[in-house]
């Protein structure tokens, strides 16, 4: 079965770019995160209302390879795929194209954690809504 997947179209805003022109590279980190907001909206739920809801999902681990530069003004895609699921973690995989050409790829993991940043103990809320939506 795929795993849900769900993308966003950004333009490299001016204050995105190096001297040299290029988006910096700090800023693939935050298009993945636009990007992983809107898979969760896509799937009926927001970041808020999961913070709302007592579930956190602090970062532990970020990648990213880049393959090509984008410079202002260039439109791209982020897509925002589920990579894996535990009881403990959630794992993103990600792809940025632009006019459909691979620029970059990389990933997150974040642990699932309540207010006090523990992480959850067995079933958690998180993990019940993706394993309902095919995760």
């Amino acid at each position: 079965m795929e795993r849900p997947s769900s993308s966003v179209t950004l333009r490299v805003r001016y204050s995105e770019t190096d001297q040299m022109g290029m988006a910096y590279h700090a800023n693939y980190l935050v298009w993945f995160e636009v990007a992983r907001t809107a898979f969760c909206e896509s799937l009926g739920v927001t970041y808020r209302q999961w913070e709302e809801r007592g579930v956190l999902l602090p970062a532990v681990e970020a990648r990213c390879r880049y393959k090509r530069p984008v410079r202002y003004d260039d439109e791209i895609t982020v897509e925002c795929r589920l990579e894996s699921l535990s009881f403990h973690t959630v794992s993103f995989r990600y792809r940025v194209t632009c006019q459909g050409a691979l620029v970059a790829e990389g990933m997150t993991r974040h642990g699932i954690c309540d207010p006090s940043g523990r992480l959850f103990k067995g079933e958690n809320p998180f993990h019940a809504w993706l394993v309902e939506r095919g995760a």
